[in-house]
């Protein structure tokens, strides 16, 4: 299967933890040898909203917050393709599509300004026409409201396209923590793109969604 691996920042710890990238990293491996295609993205988690705060005391404008979030997701990216061996990290989507081609398998970042790298993940899929995109989040899938504000949250294991616009649908803004930004949300619905949505502090639970187990959120 194509696989598009949008791993969370905030999984990967602030600052980044190395183990957590190498379990990662193992993880990718194993799915390669079951012959799998894998593009990853990797998110900047606090690390880059910390530099987006620093921007914006500063008095500097969106784009440029978001260029250092950029920057932040870019290095978390390179350190998980240099576990795989494949340190370049691609910053168009024509470049990754041609690596995962000829490789197998892609570790990128932020792509440009006005966009998180939920919606980078989205618009690889879409071009890629991948067959599965799995969410590594800091939580066990997508609830009914946010469970850190929330606390009669509920989690739902199948969630329609309908029922997850109008769940995490909204505007998009430098530094948003949601577990799937709202500008994704919208293409993830538009194109129907099957999405699963794990807990990523396991980095197991991405293997047991690529195999179909029953684990975290469904989308589609």
């Amino acid at each position: 299967m194509k696989i598009v691996l949008r791993i969370g920042g905030s999984i990967l710890g602030s600052p980044p933890d190395g183990a957590v990238m190498a379990s990662y990293a193992t993880v990718v491996e194993k799915a390669l040898k079951e012959g799998h295609k894998i593009a990853i993205v990797v998110g900047g988690g606090s690390v880059a909203r910390q530099y987006i705060e620093a921007a914006r005391k500063m008095g500097l404008e969106h784009r440029d917050q978001d260029l250092v979030a950029i920057a932040a997701s870019r290095v978390n990216a390179k350190l998980v393709g240099m576990k795989l061996g494949f340190p370049d990290v691609p910053t168009t989507i024509g470049t990754t599509l041609s690596r995962v081609a000829r490789d197998h398998v892609v570790v990128m970042g932020g792509l440009r300004p006005g966009i998180t790298t939920d919606t980078v993940a989205t618009l690889v899929a879409e071009a890629w026409r991948s067959d599965l995109m799995v969410k590594a989040s800091n939580q066990e899938g997508i609830y009914t409201a946010d469970p850190r504000v929330h606390k009669r949250a509920q989690l739902l294991p199948k969630v329609s396209y309908p029922m997850l616009v109008a769940i995490l649908g909204g505007d998009y803004t430098p530094g948003l923590h949601s577990i799937i930004d709202p500008v994704a949300v919208g293409r993830i619905a538009k194109n129907r793109i099957k999405l699963t949505v794990v807990n990523g502090s396991n980095p197991e639970n991405v293997l047991l969604a690529i195999q179909g187990d029953i684990v975290g959120s469904t989308v589609g």
